[in-house]
């Protein structure tokens, strides 16, 4: 297989970041959360409880974009954490369809709650949730993986099923 970009996505809670660092560890590619894209006015708006629009996700969605592109044109193998919660998003990021595969972690919204509610100095907040799973397209297209196991277990899976 030759390398190719692993799209972590889901909902805030879901473990994206946990998750796809893990799987980049045990390949040994590269790890990119995708709110390393954001511009400082997006980080603002969500740090102050507002949900981002679609204009304000444009650039952000570029960003990731322009990473994977420069990923796969040097032949490396990476993974990329991004919500990715409208085909359309998935659209932008997907330069490649043989070469990027999408990997939505789900769980029940408690579950997502309550590891929400427990996080500390990030910008996502847990009433922003609801609004994350009213966005949501769930992909037809994609890896579906349930986030109840450990990571450890999560990621067996992930490479098992896309054969890593």
């Amino acid at each position: 297989m030759s390398p190719c970009v692993i799209i972590v996505m889901g909902v805030a809670g879901c473990g994206k970041t946990t998750i796809g660092a893990l799987l980049a560890e045990k390949l040994g590619w590269q790890f990119s959360d995708a709110d390393e894209f954001h511009p400082a006015a997006n980080v603002a708006k969500m740090s102050a409880g507002q949900p981002l629009n679609d204009d304000d996700r444009t650039p952000w969605l570029q960003g990731i974009r322009d990473h994977i592109t420069d990923c796969l044109s040097r032949d490396e193998g990476a993974v990329v954490t991004c919500s990715a919660l409208k085909k359309v998003y998935r659209d932008v990021i997907r330069v490649d369809p043989a070469r990027v595969k999408f990997v939505h972690l789900h769980g029940s919204r408690e579950l997502l709650w309550e590891r929400i509610s427990g996080r500390e100095g990030h910008f996502m907040k847990p009433a922003m949730l609801d609004s994350q799973l009213a966005t949501l397209e769930i992909p037809e297209d994609a890896l579906k993986v349930d986030i109840t196991p450990d990571p450890d277990a999560i990621v067996a899976t992930i490479r098992d099923s896309l054969s890593l």
